[in-house]
């Protein structure tokens, strides 16, 4: 994988307690799926999932008509939609509102949208403050990290890790005990919900035919987030529509169990708009932000477009082996595993980071366990194509091309090939030291040559009908 970040491949695959710290993470998420989804609890599952996978198809090839039908359903309940081409024109609209209703307190709720475009960051550079509610961001946003998982944003964190970051930032006795840690931060957040002028969330699916955010959570804050700042914005991706809310029984019965192996996630919130007059709660304002920020790029090609049919369940990263040993924070983007490796290309261009489509075994695991059925092995190689494509035109793969074609040539010229053969057998052992295959060979076998080559076996074994 040329380009690759060898250096700090290597930093995490020689650090033991952040290997046990992913294998046991990612272990229990996948034996909590594969439980959840036995046969004799969900014997539908697979139909959900060719089910889930239609929709999603349906919806991206129609979704100019969709996103036109959501947003006269949001305007209907009272709300606003704001479409934003990329990041600048997120955070111009947000610091425009900030400043007209004299705000200066955000909490957010987990959102990898927000994350794809440094929200907090840009925010933060025009002393807007904006503090994560969930737990695991909250830390990573304290240690000035980004997610190391999808679902599990601080996996790679152990309690004494966490003990050090609030001590240090909170200025709180050390306490390593779970339960103590999260009472800390609650006292910390209970605060700032009490003070926040606005309060942003993402949306898991944004639903066409009612106009409704809907963010499934466990932990209740998102639905603080939503309901006591007078402000509520949701940030969301184009891709996150649905057409009906009949469509949202398929993809709740997957998003849990694939998820966290939870049949349904704690919270589940329909958000419609700003409250009415007679309810107690709820914003006084609500927008949806709609953000293409690339993804319109993917809808061009037919096969590569299932790459927007992602719930972000993350149960691709916990079945992958390349994720589960080099984690999440050696991929270039916010998204890593298999399909942080198909979007990420997509969405920065194949020559940024060449190495992204290769940091792949093509077992197909990602692919069996997507809930919706996502190709990723298939996009991947195309994306690979598309990569020796463009070094080709850069004039980068001409070695490469020799060597193979060199190759080819000496395979279909046996008197050529078979000497070779017979030299290569007696410098294979030292083969693995020199030159690139000793970086190769570094995380790999060889193994052993045979004895007797095929070739000799054959000239000696045809004429008499022995077995081998």
């Amino acid at each position: 994988m040329a380009g690759a970040p060898t250096e700090s491949f290597q930093k995490t695959l020689d650090d033991p307690r952040l290997q046990l710290a992913i294998y046991s993470a990612t272990g229990r998420l996948v034996n909590h799926r594969a439980g959840s989804i036995r046969g004799d609890l969900l014997p539908e599952y697979q139909d959900l999932r060719t089910r889930a996978h239609e929709i999603k198809r349906h919806t991206i090839e129609h979704l100019d008509q969709y996103l036109e039908q959501f947003e006269r359903n949001v305007v209907a309940h009272g709300g606003k939609v704001v479409f934003c081409r990329d990041a600048q024109e997120v955070a111009d609209f947000v610091l425009g509102l900030a400043k007209e209703r004299q705000a200066h307190l955000i909490v957010k709720s987990k959102s990898m949208t927000t994350e794809e475009i440094d929200f907090n960051e840009r925010l933060e550079h025009h002393k807007l403050e904006a503090v994560e509610t969930d737990l695991g961001e909250y830390i990573l946003q304290l240690a000035h990290q980004r997610p190391y998982h999808i679902v599990a944003p601080a996996l790679h964190m152990t309690r004494y890790d966490v003990a050090d970051v609030f001590t240090k930032k909170l200025g709180v006795e050390k306490e390593v005990e779970p339960e103590n840690q999260a009472k800390i931060a609650r006292s910390v957040l209970r605060e700032k919900f009490l003070r926040a002028d606005i309060g942003v969330t993402g949306a898991n699916f944004l639903v066409a035919d009612s106009g409704a955010v809907v963010v499934v959570e466990n932990e209740g804050n998102a639905r603080l987030t939503s309901s006591a700042p007078r402000i509520h914005i949701a940030i969301a991706g184009i891709e996150k529509m649905i057409p009906r809310a009949q469509d949202l029984a398929v993809y709740l019965s997957l998003l849990g169990r694939s998820a966290t192996g939870q049949p349904l996630s704690v919270y589940t919130s329909f958000l419609s708009g700003p409250k009415r007059q007679g309810d107690m709660d709820g914003p006084e304002e609500f927008y949806v932000i709609l953000l293409d920020n690339g993804r319109t790029k993917l809808l061009v090609d037919p096969e590569k477009r299932e790459s927007l049919f992602c719930i972000r369940c993350g149960a691709c990263l916990n079945h992958c082996p390349v994720y589960r040993k080099i984690g999440g924070h050696n991929y270039p983007w916010i998204y890593s595993g298999p399909i942080g490796a198909i979007i990420t290309p997509q969405f920065h261009g194949v020559t940024k980071h060449p190495w992204l489509p290769f940091a792949s075994s093509l077992c197909g695991a990602c692919a069996e366990v997507c809930p919706v059925k996502i190709d990723i092995p298939k996009v991947l190689l195309k994306l690979r194509a598309e990569v020796t494509e463009a070094k080709a035109r850069e004039g980068q793969s001409g070695m490469e091309r020799f060597a193979f074609r060199a190759f080819a040539w000496m395979m279909t010229h046996p008197k050529i090939y078979l000497p070779f053969a017979s030299i290569g057998k007696k410098f294979l052992p030292v083969l693995p030291r020199i030159g690139p295959l000793a970086k190769w060979t570094s995380q790999r076998e060889l193994p052993k040559a045979a004895s007797q080559s095929f070739h000799n076996w054959w000239a000696s074994n045809r004429g008499e009908g022995k077995q081998a």
